[in-house]
């Protein structure tokens, strides 16, 4: 009996210990619980798909392949656009696509993230094993970085053939934008000059990721972008470009966010997206 009392003591603690550990929750915009298959019928009913992700978050990378996976399944009319690649790097990328070069010709060649191994990988080689079209829809960074450094009139100073790697010009920039009021705030650069530079670059990636999205989105076709959680949330980035191109089109998106309790979705993160992943902040970072 006492046997019984002493080893009861040691295991109850290790009971109540021993859970299934809930990594991630699922909320719609309004911080109500949602399922994964409600979210996949929700995302399979849109034109456009806009995934937000945070760029070290390992967890998020591998929704975002289920997401491609399942959507693929579903319908596998499906084209993938990528933040992390560059517009000109378009022909290295349908050429690895197309089983024409080899893995090492494309890590050579094109301008991959540091992360592209660990992060982006998964997503391309699913999109060449099935023949997806990958779109390279972000800005070369070296547009980005000269509207930093010189403001938004020296894009007008490029070539022809260069500018056929970005948005149409002249660059429309709506510093009323909340999420790029914020942007010049937490810089400390109140509308001064290079916080309007620093806005400016961040619009160019935003208008030249739209741009390409709405070229490449086919009827009847499913586009899913993936891209930086701050391009796309409260609407607005990538998305406030893309709706001025194609208003009339069925978007939802995605936003990842992380917290230290996943139970319920704080305010802060309440209409950022349709559906909010949220994610343990503890979680495995890639990098």
């Amino acid at each position: 009996m006492i046997r019984f009392f002493l080893l009861s003591i040691f295991i109850l603690p290790l009971s109540t210990i021993a859970q299934v550990k809930e990594n991630y929750s699922i909320f719609t915009g309004d911080g109500k619980t949602a399922s994964y298959e409600k979210m996949v019928s929700a995302l399979s009913k849109a034109e456009v798909v806009f995934f937000g992700e945070l760029h070290d978050n390992a967890l998020a990378h591998w929704l975002e392949l289920q997401l491609l996976k399942d959507l693929y399944a579903l319908n596998n009319q499906v084209t993938l656009g990528m933040e992390m690649f560059e517009s000109d790097d378009q022909i290295i990328i349908d050429e690895y696509i197309d089983n024409l070069i080899e893995e090492k010709q494309l890590l050579a060649e094109a301008k991959l993230w540091d992360n592209y191994k660990t992060d982006y990988r998964p997503l391309v080689d699913f999109a060449r094993q099935k023949k997806i079209p990958i779109i390279a829809t972000n800005v070369p960074r070296r547009y980005a970085n000269m509207v930093y450094r010189k403001g938004v009139e020296s894009l007008d100073s490029l070539q022809l053939e260069s500018k056929k790697w970005m948005t149409p010009l002249p660059l429309q920039v709506d510093y009323s934008l909340t999420s790029y009021k914020s942007m010049m705030e937490q810089m400390g650069q109140h509308g001064s000059g290079s916080g309007k530079n620093l806005v400016a670059s961040q619009a160019l990636k935003d208008a030249t990721m739209a741009h390409f999205i709405a070229m490449h989105q086919k009827k009847g076709n499913r586009f899913f972008h993936v891209n930086g959680a701050y391009h796309t949330q409260d609407y607005q980035g990538i998305i406030t470009y893309f709706l001025k191109l194609k208003p009339d089109l069925k978007i939802v998106s995605v936003h990842v966010a992380e917290q230290t309790s996943i139970n319920t979705l704080d305010s802060a993160h309440h209409g950022k997206a349709d559906f909010i992943l949220c994610i343990v902040d503890d979680m495995t970072k890639s990098y």
